[in-house]
């Protein structure tokens, strides 16, 4: 039984629809190497492009590719000296200006790192908890606990108060 082909839109054209969404994702996740991680998830992405079997949700398999790219970034730098005494990864990207609240950024940086991916995840890159736990390797049901946890941490940091 012969496996249908699925259509594809132009590789060109899933760039232009979603660079800016790869770019603001690879530059939250892993700050002034983010450049670096959105060129390495599109040349993996080009590279299964062809194999897909779904044209479904191109998007969020974009940027899940673009997330495993940041955590292998992360996992890769070597401690240069006590994590207590690193600085806060930048969060600012190639549209600056775009980033509405830079004391909520500030805050964010310095959240656990998997509840700071969770949460970039779920609220620049837009995905679902499905795509947040594909994307960082876990369950959905974790997923939603590193969000929560994160919303948590930062209500209290910010002094926000649900009332």
């Amino acid at each position: 039984m012969a496996r249908e082909k699925v259509e594809l839109p132009p590789f060109q054209a899933l760039i232009d629809a979603h660079w800016r969404d790869v770019a603001r994702l690879a530059r939250a996740m892993a700050g002034d190497d983010g450049d670096d991680v959105a060129q390495r998830a599109w040349e993996k992405a080009y590279a299964a492009y062809p194999a897909l079997k779904s044209a479904k949700n191109l998007r969020g398999w974009l940027l899940t590719i673009t997330a495993r790219c940041a955590t292998d970034v992360h996992r890769a730098r070597k401690p240069q000296r006590p994590l207590d005494e690193a600085p806060p990864v930048a969060v600012d990207g190639p549209e600056a200006a775009a980033w509405p609240d830079p004391d909520l950024w500030r805050a964010v940086n310095e959240l656990p790192e998997r509840q700071r991916f969770a949460i970039t995840l779920k609220y620049v890159g837009d995905l679902d908890h499905h795509g947040v736990a594909a994307a960082l390797d876990t369950t959905p049901a974790a997923s939603r606990r590193l969000v929560s946890d994160a919303l948590a941490t930062l209500r209290g940091k910010l002094g926000v108060h649900d009332d």
